[in-house]
């Protein structure tokens, strides 16, 4: 699977984990030069509190476009060091 935004391939692997139509790539898996922390945090009743990449590709910024939960709950074990995409990034095979 590859995760695509602005032209750009930011993320790519064999081994994604589906959750709520949502292709959870590993972590080693981006393209960190793509990706800047941000401060945004929101919580999931059964996931835990997500925290959020922006996005930033040829001088364009796709703001909390990539997330992660650093702590999952047991429930959402599956996901714990990976990282899922919205905002207009394009996962495809």
């Amino acid at each position: 699977m590859k995760a695509i935004w602005n032209n750009t391939v930011i993320a790519e692997s064999d081994d994604t984990v589906v959750v709520e139509n949502n292709h959870y790539f590993p972590a080693d898996s981006i393209k960190k030069e793509f990706f800047k922390g941000s401060e945004t945090h929101t919580t999931c009743p059964w996931k835990g509190q997500a925290h959020y990449y922006s996005l930033i590709v040829d001088g364009k910024e796709n703001t909390d476009a990539a997330w992660f939960y650093p702590e999952v709950s047991e429930l959402a074990k599956g996901i714990k060091g990976r990282v899922a995409f919205w905002k207009g990034v394009t996962v495809q095979k």
